[in-house]
């Protein structure tokens, strides 16, 4: 049996995946030290991003590894996680208890942003983030019957107190109008009302906050953008040519103001038949993947077109919640923890310090 030694370790880490990211554990940063004592071994692993669901397979895997590689047959692997700030566009501040914006923007209506959004905010909550959710699209919020909510949200006297969903702070002018009412509004009304939403609701302290943008790339999504302190977009497409269209320019629009675009999402990828459960894809196959690669971001997902994710968003309890083992939720899940996964590889923001969230009580 070989001495484990601590550049042996360390090689192989390097030949081991971090999961849900196309590079190795050491690239990734989440070796935080290797450890020798004579025969004995230890390894300490953090991920940048939610792992409660995986984080123990991890170190099992990592150990099993090692061992086989005859590295470090009898080494103990420390794993576990958490979640950093990370840098947000041109001159613009962090808010103050969010660690990172997140948003969800599509160039286009109809492409199911709105259900990607509340079901990657509830991904990432079960896997142990602290997460709120921000529906900005004034002209059809549909977060409050998507989440089972309503009702006027309470004020402690000088903030508004967000309602609580399935473990979600939820915010949406949804809660101050009634449900038919149209907000006949100008873009500046729009963007002032987004901006004190956001401002003057008592988020608490978070891991993320994911952001149901408005449809299009007009002067209302480009006045947020450019207000709110995003650390990263992810763009809902559809696999057809027309969604594609829009969906590149929304792309487009992040990049132009500086913000980092994590990855696309396919949704409607495939249609899964009510009756025989058969898939087919009939918006086409292969959009998400295409433009993924022409402009060099990461396919975060393909989700399906499924009769049970509208039921279970009319019912106020979203697939994630609703059937949480289902090969539906965990098609939500790899795109959440690819997503979160991204954002841990983006530049740190070093001037927000929040106190450490403890994993162990979350």
């Amino acid at each position: 049996m070989n001495t484990p030694n601590e550049p042996d370790i360390k090689a192989a880490l390097a030949r081991m995946t971090a999961p849900y990211l196309d590079t190795d554990l050491v690239s990734a940063g989440a070796v935080r030290g290797v450890g020798v004592d004579g025969a004995n071994a230890a390894v300490q692993l953090r991920l940048g991003y939610p792992a409660d669901g995986f984080i123990d397979a991890l170190g099992e895997r990592v150990a099993q590894g090692l061992a086989a590689s005859g590295a470090a047959p009898g080494v103990v692997v420390d794993a576990d996680w958490k979640v950093f700030s990370h840098r947000v566009q041109g001159e613009l501040k962090p808010h103050g208890q969010i660690r990172n914006i997140i948003a969800v923007a599509s160039g286009k209506g109809g492409v199911g942003k709105s259900s990607t959004a509340v079901n990657l905010a509830l991904a990432l909550a079960r896997d142990g983030a602290r997460v709120g959710v921000l529906d900005a699209d004034i002209y059809g919020p549909s977060m409050p019957r998507m989440l089972g909510v309503e009702g006027r949200p309470d004020t402690d006297g000088e903030r508004i107190v967000p309602h609580l969903a399935h473990g979600l702070k939820v915010m949406s002018m949804g809660f101050l109008v009634e449900e038919d009412t149209p907000m006949i509004w100008r873009g500046p009304m729009v963007t002032s009302a987004l901006q004190q939403l956001l401002g003057e609701t008592d988020w608490g302290e978070l891991d993320y906050l994911v952001i149901d943008l408005p449809p299009g790339t007009g002067d209302i999504q480009l006045t947020l953008v450019q207000k709110i302190p995003v650390a990263g977009a992810v763009i809902v497409t559809t696999p057809q040519d027309i969604a594609l269209l829009d969906a590149r320019k929304a792309l487009q629009m992040f990049r132009k103001l500086d913000v980092t675009v994590l990855g696309v999402v396919e949704n409607m990828s495939t249609h899964v038949c009510s009756h025989c459960g058969a898939e087919e894809p009939i918006f086409g196959t292969g959009g998400g993947e295409r433009m993924a690669a022409e402009y060099e971001i990461p396919l975060l997902g393909q989700l399906p077109l499924d009769m049970a994710i509208r039921e279970a968003l009319d019912a106020g309890r979203p697939t994630v919640v609703a059937e949480p083992e289902s090969e539906i939720t965990a098609s939500y899940l790899e795109f959440s923890r690819r997503t979160a996964a991204a954002l841990s590889q983006c530049e740190r923001n070093l001037k927000m310090d929040l106190p450490q969230i403890n994993v162990e009580n979350r």
